[in-house]
Formats: structure tokens, sequence, C-alpha cells
């Protein structure tokens, strides 16, 4: 059905690229349109994906099998011991997860994108609806640059969180803010140097830190393409992390980050935050949002576009490439492009809003209501996400979720 389609994708980065694989895959001739005149595989941090994603993405050739990962099996959680400053583990469970580097998913996708043509430096002015008569029954629409105007069949906003293409959709619709910020950094491995402990824990396993008023997350991945000798090869690791709460009142929030390390993690774990230097963290404000409806002939969303969750579920970019995988087999499936978009719009919209609130969830859970971590152990842990999961399923803690 899609042979002989015009799909425009506006915006080039994760999100951008998978909905052009997708289209490519399906046989439409693609054009993405990325704002940004730079290369962009020197933003972001660390992106984990389920493994079995991870494998599916790769036998259907989104991604190169070559792309450096680093997969663990283990969540353990710690706290810091009442009155000391050491570290004491809370529980383990079974959690396999895939570790990418941003940049290095980001350049993999967009050398899968193949024949699709990639304008790096052209800015999307509008998006219009074209007269009907378009193919697979839809009038189409035309998207407007400062080069002029091209028509296509359909077209898919990839342009994040702040998404234009989402106001065509649902005008007004604006994400909702936490009352929380996260804190986010990939710093080189020789920030462990003289923790000897910890490295040996992260080269296994992810690791949460939960303290009063919010919680951390540190996880090994590889080093981008700037990092190290270039090549992001298994050798080459980074040390990410993501770290949740609230600043004081007055505070400068970016650098605040140390001073809250300081006052609540064990001293090893605060020392390796330090050792980031103040420009490692990148400070953001945490929000979320779903479109009513992710798809309405000739219009599509794709990632942050049709949805924000919190980033304690970590499906920013697994959403998006869940979304090109749907995109390219409702493509296939027909019978006509109408149709096509409305089966999408049912499955991600509903993926969509179930991660929303999720995320909400744990949220709440693990920042603005903490629960008394140094009192908890594996039982409790155990028992206290599963009431946070309320039933859900979700790649993290599918086992856990399990057990009766």
């Amino acid at each position: 059905m899609a042979t002989a389609l015009r799909i425009g994708v506006i915006g080039g980065s994760i999100a951008g690229c998978a909905a052009a694989v997708a289209g490519r895959r399906a046989g439409a001739d693609v054009t993405v349109y990325e704002r940004s005149e730079a290369e962009l595989q020197d933003r972001g941090f660390g992106i984990v994906i389920p493994p079995p994603l991870h494998a599916e993405l790769v036998g259907s050739g989104y991604l190169d099998a070559t792309m450096p990962t680093a997969p663990v099996g283990t969540r353990v959680w710690l706290t810091r011991e009442p009155g000391g400053r050491s570290a004491r583990e809370l529980a383990r469970q079974s959690s396999p997860v895939t570790p990418c580097n941003w940049a290095l998913l980001w350049r993999s996708l967009r050398a899968s994108t193949g024949s699709a043509r990639y304008l790096r430096g052209r800015p999307v002015v509008s998006v219009g609806a074209r007269g009907s008569g378009g193919s697979g029954g839809s009038g189409g629409a035309v998207i407007t640059t400062a080069g002029g105007e091209e028509t296509y069949d359909m077209v898919v906003g990839a342009d994040g969180h702040a998404s234009a293409t989402r106001q065509l959709l649902a005008p007004g619709l604006r994400p909702r803010p936490a009352p929380y910020l996260v804190w986010r950094g990939a710093i080189p491995l020789d920030a462990l140097s003289g923790h000897p402990r910890e490295l040996e824990l992260l080269r296994g396993a992810w690791v949460t830190l939960g303290y009063p008023g919010g919680h951390g997350i540190f996880y090994l991945i590889p080093g981008g393409p700037q990092d190290g000798d270039g090549s992001g090869g298994a050798g080459n690791r980074l040390l990410a992390y993501a770290i949740y709460g609230r600043p004081p009142e007055g505070a400068e929030p970016g650098p605040y980050v140390h001073e809250l390390a300081r006052e609540h993690f064990p001293a090893a774990w605060a020392e390796i935050v330090a050792r980031g230097g103040r420009r490692a963290a990148v400070c953001h404000p945490v929000a979320d949002v779903q479109a009513p409806r992710v798809a309405r002939s000739p219009l599509l969303l794709a990632g942050d576009a049709a949805g924000v969750t919190r980033p304690h579920t970590a499906t920013g970019a697994v959403k998006a490439l869940q979304d090109a995988l749907c995109l390219e087999r409702v493509l296939r499936e027909g019978p006509d492009l109408a149709a096509a978009l409305e089966r999408y719009a049912d499955e991600r919209t509903a993926a969509g809003a179930h991660f929303v609130e999720l995320g909400r969830r744990m949220g709440r859970a693990l920042v603005e209501e903490t629960p008394d971590w140094p009192a908890m152990g594996q039982d409790e842990v155990d028992v206290w996400f599963r009431g946070v999961l309320a039933g859900a399923r979700h790649y993290f803690y599918e086992e856990t979720a399990a057990v009766p």
C-alpha cells in the first residue's frame, strides 16, 4: 500500500529517523526536515531499551548489529546507611535492560534511513491540508519551508516535546509540569577510580539510589563518537545518571545536584557525582502530556510529539521506536492510508496514555512521596513496587509485577 506514497517527516532526531526507516521499509518515498544545521550526535545521554525490542530492531534492519550497547540483567536498590555515609543494599531484582548511547543510537538510525532525503537546516514554517485527491484516500498535506512548498500524502510530526504538529491535532494542549526536576549526566569512567566496589557493581547491574525526596539512577553506557577513540567500542564506557529531586527555593537548579548528593548520598556515590564537574549535569524540568488522538489523516504524531512521559518509565526513545514499528506495520497492511492511520492512532494513543499514567504513579512513589528507604529490605521493596505498578506491566519490572 505504501508504494508511491510520499511521506514528509518533521524532525530528524530519534523519532524522526525511526519514522523515516519505517516509511522507507514500507516502500514510501520519504523526506525528513531537520531544523538544526549541525549533526545531532552530540545530543542526549543514556538511553535504556528492552532487550527484546533491541533484538527486533536489529533483526528488522532499523539498527546496525554492531552498534555498541552495555546490557545488564539486574537492578540493585541502594540507600545511605542511617547515621553514616556508607551505602546499604536494599534489594536486587532481575531486570534485563540494554543501555545505549543516544548519539550512537541516532547515528545507527540515521544510517538506516537509506534513500530517504534528510534535509538539515530546513525548519518547517507551516503544515497545511492539500486539496482532495491524494493517494490512499487522503487529500494529503503541504509542508512549507523557506525554500518553498512540498506536497505529501502524509506528514509525520516528530518534532519533540514542544511539537507544533501536535497543535494541529490538539490545539492548546501543553505539557503538564511535575513538581520536581531531573539532573542528567554522562561522565568518563575515571570518575569511578578509587571506587572499585561501585564500578564492579555497575558492570553487572543498574543502580537505583533512594534518598528522602527523590532518587538517582546510575548505569554504564558505551562512549559516543566524541569520547575516547571515537569508536564507541565495547571497552569505551561512560557512567550515565539521572537524579530526581527538588532544589530549595532560591537555589540555582543546575549546580544544586552536587549539594543534593553530598547531603543525601553515600559518600562514594556523592564523590562520583562531584567528579563529573558542574558542566556534566544538565537540569531539565519533568512534565508529561498525551495527545487525545495521535493520528488523523494526513497527519501522524510520533515520539515526544505524540506524548511525553515522565522519564522514570524510560520510554521516551522506546516509545518512538515502537511508534516506528507500528507505522511500518500499518502501512504494509493497507488497505488505504486513512484506515492505516486510524489503526496507528488506536494502538499508539492507548500505549502513550498508559505510559503517562504509569510515569505519574512512579513519580509520586519515587520522588513526591518517597518511602522510608532505610527501613526497607528485599520483601518490602518488592511489595512496595508491585503497589506502584498497580497491575501494569513494564519491561523493567515484569518479574516483580508477576509475583503473587
